[in-house]
């Protein structure tokens, strides 16, 4: 074994630019690719938690709206609100140099405890008479706090209401759908006492939901889950880096057949080589097993440089997350996560790509007949 590591180190000290290049081929591959997974995690998890931060983990939405008893107890529950949830037209009335604003949005009435239930959203000030509007909400109507909001409900019904504050998730698609106001305003603007589409319920574990809302939902209660509402989104979610993951690994095995290719090459350039060690007694195997080893070398070195810079890379874009157009993406930073799982299984696959790659230079040293060259 040590005349083959000789052999293999030689080789590759004689040999420098080409093996640079091998090796970097990898690294580079492998960069990309955990890089490329991080920013994939970095923008799920961001989309996920900014919608979390608009969104309770689960909705109650009662069977009778005049008969919704408040749900039993369940120790994963850490808060909940009845609500009462309508469409409304708000407009804002033109003002010296300024337009009119005018915009349809979910209007959330909520009663106690929604504070708890939004737990990063400052719904302190919403009092009977007030609203909150999500950010982009509140851009498109052109309202600031202590504007006066004309609110017109399906029914035409009408009612006056103050904007007190604005709120932001992060995820633009609820900041420009979204506002709340009291649960007895929105009886009142949608004609309807006493009544309650049901109740929003927090969580400990958001991954409990399905389980806590089967429990929950009883016979008064028809329970929807945070993921059942964005399921088609955290499917897609879930493709897009299966794919991205896919088509990016093919520039590590693009780079493990370059490295065969240079491997081949030196087996054939070296063909003389091969047949006079074999005369002096060296055995097929640990000549083949140099060009192994060489591939071996190169890949692992090439694994662990291109771990290295896909970590290094990564933290620079967690540190400093790309800014990307919110009312395309949902979300306006491009944050990067990184997972020691998504680094091992891209280590241990490019290493497995490396070995198969290895396997050609070895076949062809072994192919070599030493009889034949010398002739």
């Amino acid at each position: 074994m040590r005349f083959v590591w000789f052999l293999a180190l030689r080789h590759l000290r004689y040999r420098r630019t080409q093996s640079l290049i091998t090796l970097l081929g990898v690294a580079v591959g492998i960069m990309v690719l955990t890089t490329a997974l991080s920013l994939t995690n970095g923008f799920t998890q961001g989309l996920i938690d900014a919608t979390l931060r608009g969104v309770p983990h689960i909705f109650l939405q009662a069977l009778d709206p005049q008969n919704a008893p408040p749900p039993k107890a369940n120790p994963q529950v850490v808060a909940q609100t009845p609500y009462l949830v309508t469409k409304a037209l708000l407009t804002r009335r033109a003002a010296s140099g300024q337009r009119a604003g005018v915009d349809v949005a979910t209007l959330w009435g909520l009663g106690e405890g929604a504070q708890r239930v939004y737990p990063r959203l400052d719904l302190s000030r919403l009092r009977p008479g007030s609203i909150i509007l999500g950010s982009d909400l509140a851009r498109q109507l052109g309202a600031f706090a202590g504007d006066r909001l004309f609110v017109l409900s399906v029914a035409q019904r009408r009612m006056v209401l103050e904007v007190v504050g604005t709120f932001h998730t992060g995820n633009a698609l609820l900041d420009a759908e979204n506002a709340f106001a009291t649960l007895e305003d929105v009886r009142a603007l949608t004609d309807q006492p006493g009544a309650l589409t049901g109740y929003q319920v927090l969580l400990k574990d958001p991954e409990q939901a399905p389980r806590v809302a089967q429990e929950l939902s009883g016979t008064h209660y028809f329970a929807q889950t945070w993921q059942s509402l964005n399921r088609t989104l955290i499917e897609q979610l879930a493709l897009q880096k299966r794919v991205i993951g896919i088509v990016v690994f093919l520039i590590v095995a693009v780079a493990a057949l370059g490295m065969a290719n240079v491997l081949v090459l030196a087996v054939v350039e070296k063909t003389p080589d091969i047949a006079l060690l074999r005369v002096m007694g060296a055995r097929g195997v640990q000549v083949a097993g140099v060009f192994a080893l060489e591939g071996l070398i190169l890949g692992t070195a090439g694994v662990i440089l291109g771990n290295l810079l896909g970590y290094g890379l990564s933290t620079y874009f967690a540190l400093n997350p790309v800014r990307i157009p919110g009312e395309l993406y949902f979300i306006s930073g491009l944050p990067a996560q990184l997972r020691l799982g998504d680094f091992v299984w891209v280590s241990l696959m490019s290493l497995g790509v490396v070995l198969l790659a290895s396997l050609l230079p070895l076949l062809r040293a072994l192919r070599v007949k030493p009889g034949e060259v010398l002739r």
